[in-house]
């Protein structure tokens, strides 16, 4: 066995890879791990990884190989890798492009399935739930329905077959879209930046087969609306934007008139305040999913079907609700682009992101944004507070059920809240939460308005314009803040509680304060000491860490 001490990789047999935080070279294999490995444990001094067969397929559909991977842990491993682990690597990887589905040269309604040999499709065909949907192409070929083209995909892959699409799209009504040449407040042009040229330019790809259809993984704040509009005026087709609410619907279609050519009659949204269809339309995913009982229709899918889309664009893709899924199995031959800060999935359907949407075809590493000024330098805290007058026996004797949530509504919060508005007095701060009692009460403590899902859009909109004006420095903040919201003063967040262990839900709260600041920006998350919300913090705070941001813990009251 060779050892080589100075390294600071440990692989071990089962597929997990430890990484020592300590090291020289810390930022760099991090930086290589997390293209095709999934952090899982993060305490200060070493990194637990573990390598899935999504996060190989992703990193594959990424244009990374077996060498680079194979390579790659052999050069930073103390100890010689376990030749298990580099099997699995390489067969697990190469799985990716061995089934092909292709455009039938003869049939419109079948697509054609390409194996790399007869023995890879002698094994498809063995599997139960896909062999049901194949036809006879032929004497020599076998094919699917065109429209069992996103089931099919979804079913190789919980089978171990990713599938690689080369079937092209359906044309969509053309649409001429235009980015406009801006002029910023100061006098500069609006330059886009080279990562958001190339993300777009990856994920179409010149127009070929492979290309068209995917995710582009970026942080909040680095102008992902300005990738879609790249993505729009390459594909030059009408198109349809699905977005987390109406502020960000509202959001969306301000940002396409204001940086493009297109007229304001050319731009609709749909949501439950107006109904109005495009040439762009952007729609909220409540409103596809709204239906009059549980065993109603969706009232509203029809939107899907209705126009001749060429492009449809998934805000927070890693958001996308169960029907919305369905109805994007049948929609397949459309051109996809999905946007999300991370593609973390608390209900585990990533695999469905990957069948249905598109693999990851692009991300960036947030500190390397911060390092180039694209996104806040931000300093994350950990702030732990104790309990008082004896709510501590109250948690004690609690439910299991009921732990979390007396934990995260804990009453000796509001004096360490205290204190960070004080320090941050002169700074745009957003305190955010979960439990409306817990924010009502924040609210009429400091007098600052608050913003619930309860909040009808148009007074969101005055709120969230005065903050931007900066004639509110404070607003208080339920969960429909966590997405989609610009507000580019926002320089300090203070999360007073959470959604049990979402490490999305982290993420896109940090979000909101990093659009770039002279003075960077902070994010305090208040979380009672040595109880269930400590644990699920830690939780929360895995996919930050993975970016490269460390959490400074401080002791709070109590």
């Amino acid at each position: 066995m060779h050892v080589r001490p100075d390294n600071p990789l440990i692989v071990q047999g089962d597929g997990k890879v430890l990484l020592e935080t300590k090291h020289p070279k810390y930022e760099e294999v991090r930086d290589f791990l997390s293209r095709f490995a999934e952090l899982e444990t993060s305490p200060e001094h070493l990194h637990t990884y573990r390598i899935h067969p999504l996060t190989l397929w992703n990193a594959a559909s990424s244009g990374m190989s077996k060498p680079e991977i194979v390579d790659g842990l052999r050069q930073w491993s103390k100890f010689d890798v376990p030749p298990d682990v580099l099997n699995q690597v390489g067969e697990t990887i190469e799985r990716y492009g061995l089934v092909k589905l292709a455009q039938h040269p003869d049939d419109r309604k079948l697509l054609r399935l390409e194996f790399s040999t007869a023995y890879v499709a002698k094994l498809v065909g063995q599997v139960k739930t896909v062999r049901e949907l194949l036809v006879e192409d032929g004497k020599r070929y076998l094919a699917i329905q065109a429209g069992h083209r996103g089931i099919f995909k979804q079913r190789m892959l919980a089978a171990g077959w990713p599938v690689e699409d080369l079937a092209g799209f359906i044309e969509g009504d053309p649409l001429r879209i235009v980015p406009r040449a801006l002029m910023l407040g100061n006098g500069k042009p609006f330059v886009v930046r080279d990562y958001q040229k190339k993300s777009a330019e990856r994920w179409f790809q010149d127009g070929r087969p492979q290309g068209g259809n995917g995710v582009i993984v970026l942080p909040c704040g680095a102008g992902k609306t300005i990738v879609a509009i790249h993505a729009m005026a390459k594909v030059g087709q009408k198109t349809l934007i699905l977005a987390t609410n109406g502020a960000a619907v509202n959001q969306w279609v301000r940002e396409i008139l204001d940086k493009t050519e297109l007229r304001a009659d050319q731009v609709g949204a749909y949501t439950g305040d107006e109904k109005n269809i495009r040439d762009v339309t952007v729609a909220t995913y409540q409103i596809l999913t709204w239906r009059a009982s549980k065993d109603a229709e969706f009232a509203h899918l029809h939107l899907f079907r209705d126009q001749n889309w060429g492009l449809i664009v998934y805000d927070e893709v890693h958001l996308l609700p169960a029907p919305v899924f369905g109805a994007t199995a049948e929609l397949q031959g459309r051109r996809r682009l999905g946007l999300t800060a991370t593609l973390v999935r608390e209900d585990g359907r990533e695999g469905d992101v990957f069948s249905l949407v598109g693999p990851k075809r692009f991300d960036m590493a947030w500190q390397s944004l911060e390092e180039q000024g694209f996104i806040a330098e931000a300093k994350c805290y950990e702030v732990r507070v104790g309990w008082k007058n004896g709510a501590a026996l109250t948690y004690e004797k609690a439910r299991e059920g009921e732990k979390f949530r007396l934990a995260a509504v804990n009453p000796a919060k509001l004096e360490v809240l205290d204190t960070l508005l004080k320090r941050h007095v002169a700074d745009n701060v957003l305190v955010i939460g979960t439990y409306l009692d817990q924010l009502h009460e924040i609210a009429r403590r400091y007098k600052a308005p608050l913003i619930t899902g309860e909040t009808p859009g148009p007074q969101r909109d005055v709120l969230f314009q005065k903050f931007r004006k900066g004639e509110i420095k404070l607003i208080v903040v339920s969960k429909v803040a966590n997405f989609s919201i610009d507000l580019p003063d926002a320089n300090v967040a203070v999360q007073v509680s959470g959604s049990f262990g979402s490490r999305q839900e982290e993420a896109q709260r940090l979000g909101r304060v990093l659009r770039p600041k002279a003075n960077g920006a902070h994010f305090y998350s208040l979380v009672t000491r040595e109880t269930k919300e400590q644990e699920f913090a830690m939780k929360r705070q895995l996919f930050l860490t993975e970016q490269g941001y460390r959490y400074y813990i401080q002791e709070g009251s109590g």
